[in-house]
């Protein structure tokens, strides 16, 4: 794991309408205004993963001077394969942590005291890909097929699929995948896991060695978790619970990350081609077609937000959770034992974070959202 240290630039910047903002994409917003910090709050924030966009707004709130502006100086720290980030919080070794809200609340029922502060993501991005001639239309296909998933709880969306359609997964030929294309794309898996915003992209950008040219749509089955109805919630803010309900301090630098954060998230809305450039020259493996891709398929899952940007749906979470008691995992027990009690999150926090955005002029709801075009290239670079 590469821990990257990010501090917020010079506290010279407050935020300003995001909505009107103008001028070059790689400049701060103009007409900002000067912070005041008497003191500046120090904040680790431990992602799922490694640098990509879909963490772009973070990596805009330091760039951009939101942090900063809130007092606050923010340490990003990556993600990886072998890293749990709500263990990492729960440990104390991180005050924030991005995490899928079914892995968060496995961790939550063995014990780990962590609360749900902002549901960023609002839909699932999670896909099921396999070429057209596989036959493979739906999760009712996936019976005797070589299924592919990334595990680390990752799968539960799949497996979710296969137990609505009637499948137990154990017999379902379930192939360990790599976090690529690669399996798909030789034949070794005949539907492979992916997200909308990367490993979709991924085949996008490969060259169809029949034709010499990149693979196109119309090549592939796609089969979206959201549109199935298993979709369960994915990126979301997670807090220290006990802290959260002891300490003042604690509590009040957790409306204001949130809100900053929020902040960056409208700014990568709003500037996609400035927020892509961010992940890519912070040495993202990833190339800037595909870090582009990227950013807008990560606004597709957020905006528009019909109750303001990281509020937390009631009706979503319980169906999260629904989902979580009902999907057979391999050893036929399931992610969750029963429902979460009412301390697993709260929309306390959001709720003040978008009172000191709309004082800012923010849109929270990203009304009038619109995705951009995106031509990918060969590699995404």
């Amino acid at each position: 794991m590469r821990n990257q240290r990010i501090k917020g630039i010079a506290a010279t910047l407050l935020a300003v309408s995001l909505i009107a903002a103008c001028g070059d994409d790689d400049k701060k917003d103009e007409g900002a205004k000067p912070a005041d910090c008497e003191t500046t709050t120090p904040v680790k924030l431990q992602l799922q993963w490694v640098t990509q966009a879909q963490f772009a707004g973070y990596y805009s709130a330091v760039e951009q001077g939101f942090y900063a502006a809130q007092c606050l100086d923010v340490e990003i720290l990556e993600g990886a394969v072998d890293i749990t980030p709500q263990t990492v919080l729960a440990n104390g070794d991180a005050d924030f942590a991005i995490s899928w809200v079914p892995k968060a609340l496995a961790s939550r029922e063995a014990g780990a005291d962590i609360i749900n502060i902002a549901q960023v993501f609002q839909r699932s991005g999670t896909l099921q890909v396999s070429f057209k001639d596989s036959g493979i239309t739906s999760p009712a296909d996936f019976a005797g097929r070589k299924i592919g998933n990334w595990g680390y709880g990752n799968e539960f969306e799949v497996f979710a699929a296969m137990t609505k359609a009637g499948i137990d997964p154990a017999d379902v030929d379930n192939v360990a995948q790599q976090f690529d294309m690669v399996g798909l794309l030789e034949g070794d898996i005949d539907a492979a896991e992916a997200m909308t915003y990367n490993e979709y992209a991924q085949v996008l950008e490969a060259v169809n060695p029949a034709t010499g040219e990149l693979y196109t749509p119309e090549e592939f089955n796609v089969i979206s978790y959201e549109e199935e109805g298993v979709g369960m919630l994915q990126d979301a803010i997670w807090a220290d619970g006990a802290r959260l309900a002891s300490d003042a301090a604690y509590k009040d630098t957790a409306i204001k990350f949130v809100a900053a954060s929020l902040q960056g998230w409208a700014y990568c809305r709003d500037k996609v081609d400035a927020c892509a450039t961010l992940v890519t020259n912070q040495g993202s493996a990833l190339g800037l077609t595909h870090q582009t891709w990227q950013m807008n398929e990560i606004n597709k899952l957020i905006w528009p937000a019909a109750d303001g940007v990281g509020y937390i749906q009631p009706e979503s979470w319980d169906r999260t959770v629904q989902l979580a008691q009902e999907t057979k995992n391999l050893e036929g027990t399931t992610v969750l034992t029963a429902d979460p009690d009412e301390l697993a999150y709260t929309n306390e926090i959001i709720v003040a974070a978008h009172a000191l955005l709309e004082d800012l002029g923010v849109n929270i709801k990203g009304d009038g959202y619109k995705p951009i075009d995106v031509t990918l290239t060969e590699g995404g670079a």
